[in-house]
């Protein structure tokens, strides 16, 4: 009995992937930076630099939500609504790594 491999391989585009990762974290910079700069004053506790850990970390998770729409959209989908299905799932799991890696980011500060 032989098995049959219906999995298919799809080359990964590294120009279309870096886009889109990069559209991610400029996304996750911008959020977290109108965040910052609406802020107020610093608690003294939290250091100079405090804010060099979120201005790094929201945008990697931004970088990683965009890398998960490209491999999402690089399926083959059979209809319509599984496509529309799945677009949607990655704009949720956008969200969801950008508030995660805000809450990340802001550990110590905001979020003590």
């Amino acid at each position: 009995m032989t098995q049959k491999n219906n999995l298919k391989v799809f080359p990964i585009k590294s120009a279309s992937l870096i886009k889109r990762m990069l559209l991610g974290a400029l996304i996750g910079l911008i959020l977290i930076s109108i965040f910052l700069l609406g802020a107020g004053d610093p608690n003294p506790e939290w250091g100079k630099l405090w804010m060099i850990r979120p201005l790094i970390i929201v945008p990697l998770a931004g970088a990683m939500g965009g890398a998960f729409n490209y491999f999402i959209n690089q399926q083959d989908f059979r209809n319509g609504w599984a496509k529309i299905l799945a677009i949607i799932l990655s704009i949720i799991v956008f969200i969801i790594g950008l508030w995660l890696g805000t809450v990340l980011g802001l550990d110590g500060t905001y979020w003590d």
